[in-house]
């Protein structure tokens, strides 16, 4: 099935890499104009310059989103430059954890907290009525699997996407009667380049979290980015409220 949409202007937070590049370049390879947001200007406007170089259109907005101004802000550039906003995609997020609960720290604990919650929270509270005012749109949130179950030694980064999960939920229900779709796509391990760098002194680990997927190899960010714009298309106009697992089987093993 082809994937269709009935709106034409994507945002993607967390864009400069990863998973979020890669759905960046995907709503432009399906037509969409994209507003790429990142902290990381230089690895954000190499987004932007792939896009450009492919035929697509996008532009970048650099972005805090764990301060309330920066997302207004981003949101007020968005409509300025584009004069709409159809879909989102909050996707910016932070993984610094390792260890068990009692060997936590503070400041990770609010780092954490801070950009996968409250910048999702921050996200949605601007994006929405830009939704409103328009008569309707999409909402993807990251998750993880860890927001589906237990994540030994990164029980902090567990209870953000859980929480992340219940935004999603809740926002789901809140505007199910304004046209506006609020989901999660929540991925098992992906080849990003923060994963590489994480195991590559390691291939011991890697084989690991190859083996933790039934499938018997780890995700690549193209398929949670085509996750992400079936949740945005036409197709799942019927789907809100939703945490899509994008993991090779490990959440149903």
């Amino acid at each position: 099935m082809s994937m269709t949409f009935s709106g034409q202007v994507a945002l993607v937070t967390g864009a400069a890499a990863g998973i979020g590049r890669a759905t960046a370049q995907a709503f432009a390879a399906a037509g969409l104009k994209v507003v790429a947001a990142d902290l990381d200007t230089q690895a954000g406007e190499t987004t932007v310059a792939l896009i450009r170089a492919a035929g697509g259109e996008a532009t970048f907005v650099r972005c805090d989103v764990t301060k309330d101004a920066e997302v207004k802000a981003l949101m007020e550039q968005v409509i300025a430059t584009y004069a709409r906003l159809d879909y989102a995609f909050n996707n910016a997020g932070i993984e610094i954890e390792k260890g068990k609960v009692a060997e936590g720290d503070e400041a990770v604990f609010d780092a954490i907290m801070s950009v996968n919650v409250k910048g999702v929270w921050l996200c949605m509270k601007h994006q929405l009525p830009l939704m409103l005012a328009q008569g309707g749109g999409a909402i993807v949130n990251t998750g993880s699997v860890a927001s589906l179950g237990a994540a030994p030694k990164m029980s902090i980064y567990a209870a953000s996407k859980h929480a992340v999960l219940g935004l999603t939920k809740s926002a789901a229900i809140e505007y199910a009667k304004s046209n506006i779709r609020v989901n999660a796509v929540c991925p098992g391990v992906i080849d990003t380049d923060m994963f590489r760098r994480a195991h590559e002194a390691d291939p011991k680990k890697a084989a690991f979290a190859s083996a933790m997927h039934p499938v018997g190899r780890i995700g690549k960010v193209e398929e949670i980015a085509a996750a992400v714009l079936y949740l945005c298309s036409d197709g799942a106009s019927f789907t809100t409220g939703q945490a899509l697992a994008v993991d090779g089987g490990f959440t149903a093993a």
